[in-house]
């Protein structure tokens, strides 16, 4: 395979600087689109999650049992274990009373770190 050299190499070395920048900057917004997409999943779960309890008097087996339904109906999915069920009713409760501009910082905030914060 042969290399092209360009006439005019630091011309070419400003190009890939930015074709560089624009690909960092492009997968930096797409992790951040897919964090506020979870973190928007998890406060409907754990939404849910808390209004059946309290709804229904579900205990807290229906954790466990959810876990298991939805590890089997997504099988490629992560996230769906008991403990991190539970982590997401966490941080629903410790959120549901929060004022909305709070609610859309934690938003942008990785999952990992939302629940630190709520322990």
């Amino acid at each position: 395979m042969s290399t092209i050299t360009p006439p005019d190499n630091n011309r070419y070395q400003d190009f890939l600087r930015d074709i560089k920048t624009q690909v960092a900057q492009s997968r930096l917004g797409a992790a951040r689109a897919i964090n506020r997409s979870l973190i928007g999943l998890y406060w409907a779960l754990g939404k849910m999650i808390v209004e059946r309890q309290e709804e229904l008097g579900w205990g807290s087996a229906v954790v466990d049992q959810l876990s298991a339904d939805l590890r089997n109906e997504f099988p490629d999915m992560s996230g769906f274990s008991p403990r991190n069920l539970w982590d997401i009713k966490r941080f629903y409760e410790t959120y549901a009373n929060a004022p909305e501009f709070l609610r859309q910082l934690v938003a942008e905030i990785p999952w990992g770190q939302n629940i630190r914060l709520c322990s």
